[in-house]
């Protein structure tokens, strides 16, 4: 194996080394990354060099002490047998140096798309702007560079073949002893024949100048058995198309389709519980979750929004800097933060807004709370995804029933999801079931 091998192969070794999506989001230090860019630390592999080794062990066939003797041991610098090459510590007593893999939104949600096997099709809502398509619009008026010739000539030929009658068999028709233009006029319109009283008066007038007997047949009816028309297209097939009837109203002007171009636009409300029961392990987790969904939406959308709403007994907005360590000693009432998070979500509408609400707490709420005002604050608020994440550690407590009853009160509901993080083991099954489950509506 050559060196351009070994070089390839230890590349190969380095970005092995770098953990996978779900390794990092369940224990990976989070802090470093930004809304922008997601850094990933990676363990640095020191490729193989060449290097001189500049002490003074003589020169190029010198032995020390003279030529050594049969069987006489050679002392090398730098073996480990030599106390004087050992350095100072122990072995494993330093942490391997790191480096950072970095990437953006977008390639971290192609990459979780990947490693959970997600499908998220973002929306587009908000038109930006309307630009001009291909040209498939039709008008009746227009510049005549964009007259439309195949449609023209499509309208005049569909005309051809509605009108068109086989004159012989009308000049044929004129025979019939007895009748006069207004007779065979009536009986071709019988048969479908649209042809004018105009012509078959021209008609008759010229058989009777050309000296041709207008008595050859006793009634219509021994005229139809002695006669078959000719169809149009038999006829178009044998002696070819002269001409085609073209009326201003056949024409047709090329337009270009007016095309909408939409802009994939999301708000994300997170909301997190802070009061006195929401310790350092359940906020962490709470971390753990968010952070990856943010920047997964805002990988996937074109503009991503966020806002963030602390409560206890009350709700306020807050910064994502203070969002995931303030702490409160207050109680519980789910509700006002939903109540605020609609507040907010009335500056994004609906029509031209993707929304989502993603909340999370020890599922622990002030008595009757979730039922009488959560539950319909959640039915109300337009949004393409509800998701309560409940973090307790070690199990359920016996007041933890907020994501119970929001399960089975909103059951009928296919953009409300419920996902529960005891440790960090469970945050990417929890963020591949919210993900999975947006609505349709």
């Amino acid at each position: 194996m050559g060196l351009r091998e070994d070089l390839e192969r230890f590349r190969e070794i380095g970005e092995q080394r770098r953990p996978d999506l779900s390794e990092f989001i369940r224990e990976g230090d989070l802090s470093g990354s930004s809304r922008d860019t997601v850094r990933i630390p990676v363990k640095l592999v020191d490729l193989p060099s060449f290097e001189y080794d500049r002490r003074d062990v003589g020169g190029v066939g010198q032995g020390q002490d003279g030529t050594p003797q049969p069987g006489q041991p050679v002392d090398v610098p730098g073996d480990p047998g030599d106390a004087d090459g050992d350095e100072d510590g122990e072995p494993g007593e330093e942490g391997g140096e790191h480096g950072y893999y970095e990437m953006d939104p977008e390639e971290f949600a192609r990459e979780l798309d990947e490693e959970l096997g997600l499908d998220l099709e973002p929306k587009g809502k908000r038109v930006v702007e309307e630009v001009e398509g291909d040209f498939t619009e039709l008008t009746r008026a227009g510049p005549n560079s964009t007259l439309d010739f195949e449609q023209l000539f499509k309208r005049g030929l569909k005309r051809k073949l509605a009108t068109d009658f086989d004159e012989e068999y009308v000049r044929e028709a004129c025979r019939v002893a007895g009748a006069d233009a207004r007779d065979v006029f009536e009986f071709c319109r019988g048969e479908n024949v649209l042809v004018s009283l105009a012509w078959i008066r021209e008609a008759m007038n010229d058989l009777a100048e050309e000296g041709v007997s207008l008595d050859e047949y006793d009634s219509f009816e021994a005229f139809d058995e002695a006669n078959e028309r000719d169809p149009i297209a038999a006829r178009i097939r044998r002696d070819g198309l002269k001409q085609v009837p073209f009326r201003r109203e056949d024409e047709r002007y090329r337009h270009p389709e007016v095309v909408e171009k939409r802009q994939k636009n999301v708000v994300v409300v997170n909301i997190r519980d802070v009061s006195g029961s929401m310790r350092k392990t359940k906020r962490e987790l709470v971390e753990r979750t968010f952070t990856p969904l943010d920047w997964y939406l805002t990988g996937k959308y074109d503009e991503a929004e966020f806002r963030y709403v602390a409560h206890d007994a009350e709700a306020w907005e807050v910064e994502r800097g203070e969002f995931f360590g303030i702490r409160s000693g207050g109680g519980t009432r789910i509700s006002s933060a939903y109540e605020l998070a609609a507040e907010i979500l009335e500056e994004y509408p609906w029509s031209e807004w993707n929304r989502y609400v993603f909340a999370a707490g020890d599922s622990e709420n002030s008595s009757n709370d979730t039922i009488e005002n959560v539950v319909p604050l959640m039915r109300e608020i337009d949004a393409n995804l509800h998701a309560y994440v409940e973090t307790q550690p070690g199990g359920n407590t016996i007041n933890a029933t907020h994501a119970e009853e929001v399960e089975r009160e909103l059951a009928d509901r296919d953009n409300v999801v419920v996902a529960r993080v005891g440790g960090p083991e469970d945050v990417t099954d929890a963020i591949e079931r919210i993900l999975s489950t947006e609505g349709d509506d």
